[in-house]
């Protein structure tokens, strides 16, 4: 894999290398910035699992770990580094890779990057700090009247414009891939969920940007007032509409995954872009299903977000929940396992982590957050667990076995991809994603079982001992937190895992060198599969099918199955 110097049309040059197993070129320049916001996210997950250890411990009656003080400020941190600082410093690197790699050019601006990455890293950092002092236990949504010190407000604003600085480099990159002719025809889909994405963002972040910034000015006494319904409605602009960014970046990488150990191929190019377009149409509007309960709004711009905008976003989500496996199974088919409704999905590499994180998180992000999401996003529906366990439920059935776990699956390839080193310890690297998995899907479940019957959202101690009124859960509450620390401490097992494969292999694993075969191989047309336009023929696919069928059954089952709940609330005599 020798590297050469390329001179693009403009006169600027960078230096390539071509990769040995997918064909691509690699500029140097993206390869670094993508091994630094790598890193970076896992340091931050790290951090942010361990707080969620720590905050599902506490919620566990029978163990109780921390008392309040400590809780709040661990599940704020915990808030901060993953669903912020370890997932959007993953996406940056996936940017990069679908922008200069996959399009086979030079990185826009590497200097301009770096600067985004250190203003990501400082800000990160900054929040943290503040975070720790003890005086910023405002939580994730941070409301007012609750005020956190002005580092707390200062860091989130500086990670999000070095965020906003690395989504201008994935812009400035397409453009130059364009300019300079490194790819024919339309750019591949993976790039397309990406810019997907990256657009989601700047709307993200500028929706942050309106919020942050005044009330960082009223931590510091320069404005008296910030209105708590106005914050709320804007912070949600942000708040929700990052975690759209994931799932973009998600689906993104499903395809991706699929292309490179399977050479699959999307069903239609067309219908898959349109469902990335329905995200960037309508799926910030889903931000309205987290104010559902607010006097304050008007009841027709509720209904109309959550009951009619946001389906046209379960749209896109349910098309993807096709098209994937749909794709899956085709490239199978094409590969030789044609035996019966399932031999395509009996013979897929599930021992490769990289696939099973795919299809775990596929599989678990639809069946657990999508079903979940719909439900809550019912105005009526609503009602039931509105600011109640089951919205933490919820979204770790999106964030965790939908993003969290398709963004591990994602490092199993970066590793022998980008770092050139070979996976040490493959036996735990097999085991890791159905650990980690397995365990997530447990603390979403059970969250969601807690918060139907009744267990609050916020509060840290179910069981209310110092409170001077007492109330007593079910005993099926008591039994849902448990289960729940249970399967905290399997998922903090599966995570420690990752983290350990992964360090260990970026310091210690083999150099890959020219020749070298994979333990974890990919598909030999994987790289063309991935980085061109294009569809698969017309295929029959009976056992996508059938578990579409599977997933609608369950979608409607559940859905009615909450309106006899909320037909229970009113009593008839």
């Amino acid at each position: 894999m020798t590297a050469e110097t390329i001179v693009g049309a403009v006169g600027k040059s960078a230096e390539f290398r071509t990769c040995q197993y997918t064909g691509l070129k690699v500029d140097v320049a993206a390869q670094s910035l993508i091994k630094a916001n790598a890193v970076a996210a896992v340091v931050f997950l790290l951090i942010g699992g361990l707080m969620g250890l720590a905050v599902a411990l506490t919620r566990w009656p029978a163990e109780h770990l921390m008392p309040a003080e400590r809780y709040y400020l661990v599940l704020t941190g915990h808030g901060a580094n993953v669903l912020l600082f370890w997932i959007i410093f993953f996406e940056i690197a996936v940017l990069y890779f679908a922008s200069a790699v996959l399009l086979n050019s030079r990185l826009a601006a590497p200097k301009f990057a770096w600067l985004g990455f250190v203003l990501m890293i400082v800000g990160a950092l900054l929040t943290n700090f503040a975070v720790l002092q003890g005086d910023s236990s405002v939580m994730f949504t941070s409301y007012p009247p609750m005020q956190a010190s002005p580092n707390f407000y200062l860091g989130l604003i500086l990670f999000a414009v070095g965020a906003l600085v690395g989504t201008s480099v994935f812009f400035a990159t397409l453009v130059i891939a364009k300019e300079e002719h490194t790819y024919e025809g339309s750019i591949p889909l993976v790039t397309f969920g990406a810019l997907t994405a990256a657009i989601i963002a700047v709307f993200t972040i500028a929706s942050g940007a309106v919020i942050l910034i005044p009330t960082w000015l009223w931590s510091l006494g320069f404005i008296s007032y910030i209105d708590t319904l106005l914050y709320k409605v804007v912070w949600w602009a942000m708040g929700h509409s990052s975690q759209q960014i994931n799932v973009s970046a998600h689906v993104s990488i499903w395809y991706l995954i699929a292309a490179l150990l399977l050479g699959a191929k999307p069903l239609s190019e067309k219908v898959s872009r349109t469902a990335f377009f329905l995200y960037i149409l309508f799926l910030q509007l889903a931000s309205a299903h987290h104010l559902l309960a607010e006097p304050g709004l008007d009841a027709s711009w509720k209904i109309v977000n959550t009951s009619y905008m946001m389906y046209l976003a379960v749209l896109g989500s349910m098309i993807h929940g096709l098209t994937v496996p749909g794709s899956i199974e085709a490239a199978q088919r094409k590969n030789g396992y044609n035996k019966g409704v399932f031999e395509w999905l009996r013979k897929a590499p599930w021992g490769n982590p990289a696939f099973a994180g795919m299809f775990l998180s596929l599989v678990m992000f639809g069946f657990i957050g999508g079903i979940s999401g719909v439900v809550l996003g019912t105005e009526q529906l609503n009602v039931l667990m509105h600011n109640t366990l089951y919205v933490p439920g919820h979204f770790h059935g999106t964030v965790v076995t939908g993003t969290t776990l398709a963004f591990m699956a994602a490092t199993y390839l970066v590793l022998p991809l980008i770092f050139q080193r070979e996976i040490i310890w493959p036996g735990l690297a097999k085991l890791q994603p159905y650990l980690f998995g397995i365990g997530a899907a447990g603390i979403s479940l059970f969250m969601m079982g807690a918060g139907t019957l009744g267990v609050p959202r916020r509060h840290w101690d179910i069981s209310y001992s110092d409170a001077p009124l007492s109330f007593a859960h079910s005993a099926g509450a008591f039994l849902m937190m448990g289960l729940n620390g249970i399967s905290a401490i399997l998922a903090a097992l599966g995570g420690a895992i990752f983290i350990v494969v992964v360090v260990g292999t970026v310091l210690f694993g083999k150099k890959i060198a020219g020749g070298h075969k994979l333990t974890f191989p990919l598909h030999q047309g994987g790289g063309g599969a991935a980085s061109h336009y294009g569809s698969h023929a017309t295929v029959k696919l009976p056992g996508t099918a059938v578990l579409v069928t599977l997933f609608f059954t369950c979608f409607v089952l559940y859905y009615f199955i909450n309106w006899k709940y909320l037909s229970e609330l009113w009593l008839f005599r």
